[in-house]
């Protein structure tokens, strides 16, 4: 393989934006330069990266693997940079921060070790909420920025939202299950499979809308909303799961197995996103959070 770093920024910024024509313009660069640079880059793999569609581009499977590898490289070779440059004047200061429960549990503690290495005299305050709740807080100004599981209105006209995480859905299944011997189930076959439902983060209604998808109701033998909880159920058989690989370990705390199998179905992936309110100057220090939060892009590589 020969791609490129830019290929590379190329490509992270069309899946970021949905669209080579908004990406070209967040680039300040032509459209027909960034074309050419993912026709190579997809060239160069030996697989396709998004499907083409009228509305813009969305992600293959392969695709969304390929990005967490991507964003991996853009942050180690940042993290590089900031290493090999002079000191720059020193940051101190308050930052008020929101993350979602999932967030907390999965992404807080690496993408924080991060920022308090670069910037030590920061002080940060954590509140912990769901996502409406934490959105109130960024409207009051109680709030910097917040890290949330984003929603549909990711989008909306009253944030403005980057994605630094993606996370595919995968089967959750306990070792010895009849599906454990597959490596890829569909939806459809899982009608009468009794499922644990995990009532966080909108992870419940993402199960619940590829049921829809596939027209079938499996019975809910139960709904938490702790992952671990979620994660000892299914190990011990109490039910399957529809979780993202965000969360995914491979033993309950009780030290019993879990397998995980890829869906046939390509469900759109968990993203986690930063968030902040829009036509509000990011202070300094928030500034430099979101900064890292943009260069750690899911860096820690499940």
């Amino acid at each position: 393989m020969a791609f490129s770093f830019r290929q590379i920024q190329y490509f992270v910024a069309v899946a970021e934006h949905g669209a080579v024509s908004r990406a070209a313009h967040g680039l300040s660069i032509s459209q027909s330069t960034v074309t050419e640079a993912i026709q190579e880059l997809e060239g160069d793999l030996g697989f396709a990266l998004f499907e083409r569609r009228a509305s813009g581009v969305e992600l293959t499977l392969k695709g969304h693997q390929f990005l967490r590898h991507a964003r991996k490289i853009l942050s180690d070779i940042a993290d590089a940079r900031r290493a090999l440059k002079d000191e720059a004047a020193p940051v101190d200061g308050r930052l008020a921060l929101g993350v979602t429960p999932l967030v907390a549990s999965y992404v807080l503690s690496d993408l924080l070790a991060r920022f308090r290495r670069a910037f030590p005299g920061v002080t940060v305050e954590i509140v912990e909420d769901g996502r409406e709740y934490l959105e109130h807080l960024l409207v009051g100004g109680e709030l910097d920025v917040a890290v949330v599981v984003a929603g549909v209105e990711k989008n909306g006209p009253a944030f403005h939202a980057e994605t630094v995480d993606a996370s595919r859905y995968r089967l959750w299944l306990p070792i010895g299950h009849p599906l454990a011997e597959r490596p890829s189930i569909a939806v459809a076959e899982l009608a009468r499979e009794p499922f644990v439902l995990l009532a966080l983060d909108e992870i419940a209604e993402a199960a619940e809308e590829a049921w829809r998808r596939a027209r079938v109701r499996p019975p809910v033998a139960i709904r938490t909303r702790s992952v671990e909880a979620a994660r000892s159920l299914v190990a011990t058989g109490a039910g399957v799961a529809i979780l993202p690989d965000l969360a995914y370990r491979p033993w309950s705390l009780e030290g019993d197995k879990i397998e995980a199998r890829d869906l046939a179905e390509d469900l759109p992936p968990v993203e986690v996103a930063i968030v902040w309110r829009r036509g509000s100057p990011l202070s300094r220090v928030a500034g430099q959070f979101v900064a890292v939060a943009q260069t750690w892009r899911g860096g820690r590589g499940r």
